[in-house]
């Protein structure tokens, strides 16, 4: 293979590994982006509830996103002098750690199948939330591997004979792509599995008897940046410098985070975050973590969450059987709003609400599609507003909103929810936000990153109706 030296004319590898693709981009020492592969992975449905991709075709995928990468690079492949890896935060998956293979289906972060099993353990949830900063949800990663320990024999067998390593994606991902073989987790992703304790950074050994997992099988904890290993693929080989969750990255898409500022991310589900220098206090029905630890300096988050963003556009188009509902979506927002609202309960009803079932409906008169749709993007800023409304009594109140992510470049929803907050919201021309975010990290924090990006702004204005609305959705 050939040696990486990227002494000349430096470039950033990031490896975005998200829900429906695996993206490979490649930025120059600015934060420009040079090259880029994809290449999209399924997502299957089994059950109600269930949601599982496969662990082979998830590792194929991102070494097929290296290959059209490198190949676009040409001869410039040999500057790639580092690389960082984003991952899919609450997806977990069983390996054999001798061999790598896939002993379960990576369980994705929409699974619900052990909610009835996690309702039962209610009585323990605001000790689990005030050890892990989550709340007790089905959608975290440790239900899923006691599932995996209960019905698949081979994951089972593994633990009999000492070769069961279990965790998050992330994790999984390190061990296949490096030479290495490393056992690791980050903060970050480690947290998700809601076995992580937020306050020792390690496993929590009382939460792991809670959940009936075994010791041992776990990856060691590690800081997001360090030296990981050595990623080697599609010819090149380069030290992969940080590892983080797609939404924590997308944080540092610009640099730096702002604490007066909002991160909103919005994809196939969104989030809203704050960052913090210290750690902050127990923030009940949200999300808190760790987004940044490089051994030295600390970056904390209060999070909230949506999980029918993308989601919920996708569920609608297959509901009306409209494959390009989302190309219609400007012109119908551009119509009179509907009285119309969505209850948005699409893969589970998150933050600050916290329902695993719930049952998603649409409440008022006009059932037009056009109109279901346009309650549908109401309803994501609804839900990120409700998220913003609650976090305002743990964190101080925010001067502005930055917006990212696919679903974000909806100047509708952008505008919406300047109106409902009352403070400007600020979006940058950054799809690749996780991307981008993490090469960012693995390249050293460099100080001129990204400045030269278009950024659009949305102003508050008054909206009484659009208010009237948010009111009664709240009710």
């Amino acid at each position: 293979m050939a040696q990486a030296t990227g002494a000349a004319r430096p470039l950033i590898l990031a490896i975005d590994q998200g829900t429906h693709a695996s993206r490979a981009l490649l930025f120059d020492a600015r934060g420009g982006l040079v090259a880029h592969g994809e290449q999209e992975i399924g997502l299957s449905r089994p059950q109600p509830d269930w949601a599982e991709q496969d662990g082979e075709e998830v590792v194929a995928s991102v070494h097929a996103a290296l290959a059209q990468a490198v190949a676009a690079l040409g001869r410039r492949a040999r500057d790639i002098a580092v690389a960082g890896l984003s991952s899919q935060r609450a997806s977990c998956v069983c390996w054999d750690r001798a061999s790598g293979e896939p002993l379960s289906p990576v369980f994705s972060w929409q699974d619900r199948r052990m909610h009835a099993w996690i309702d039962a353990l209610a009585a323990h949830g605001d000790d689990v939330h005030r050890r892990t900063g989550l709340f007790l949800s089905p959608h975290y990663g440790a239900s899923k591997l006691r599932w995996a320990l209960d019905h698949l024999p081979k994951v089972a067998q593994a633990l009999g004979t000492g070769r069961l390593a279990c965790g998050p994606m992330a994790s999984f991902l390190t061990f296949r792509l490096l030479k290495e073989r490393p056992l690791l987790a980050d903060p970050q992703c480690a947290a998700r599995t809601q076995l992580w304790n937020l306050h020792t950074r390690n496993w929590d050994a009382e939460l792991l008897s809670l959940f009936g997992l075994p010791a041992g099988c776990l990856p060691a904890a590690a800081p997001t940046c360090g030296h990981w290993g050595t990623l080697a693929s599609a010819g090149i080989e380069v030290p992969l410098r940080a590892v983080n969750g797609d939404q924590s990255a997308a944080v540092f898409a610009f640099g730096w985070p702002e604490a007066e500022s909002a991160y909103v991310n919005i994809g196939t589900s969104a989030f809203v975050q704050r960052a913090l220098m210290r750690a902050p206090g127990h923030v009940p029905r949200q999300l808190t973590g760790i987004i940044l630890d490089d051994g030295a300096t600390t970056v904390y988050m209060v999070e909230g969450n949506v999980n029918g963003a993308g989601a919920g556009l996708e569920w609608l188009s297959a509901r009306l059987g409209i494959d390009d509902l989302t190309a219609r979506l400007p012109e119908w927002l551009a119509r009179p709003p509907p009285s119309l609202v969505f209850l948005n309960g699409v893969a589970g009803l998150g933050g600050p609400f916290w329902q695993a079932r719930f049952d998603s409906r649409f409440v008022g008169d006009d059932g037009e599609p056009w109109a279901q749709a346009v309650a549908l993007v109401e309803s994501i800023a609804f839900l990120l507003q409700a998220n913003i409304d609650h976090m305002a009594a743990y964190v101080p109140r925010a001067a502005r909103v930055r917006a990212s992510g696919g679903v974000s470049r909806l100047d509708a929803l952008c505008s919406k929810l300047a109106r409902l907050n009352g403070v400007p919201v600020h979006r940058r021309d950054d799809p690749e936000a996780s991307a981008r975010g993490i090469a960012w990290l693995a390249a050293g924090r460099p100080s001129n990153w990204n400045t030269g990006a278009a950024e659009e702004l949305f102003e508050p204005r008054p909206d009484p109706a659009l208010h009237d609305r948010y009111r009664r959705w709240r009710a």
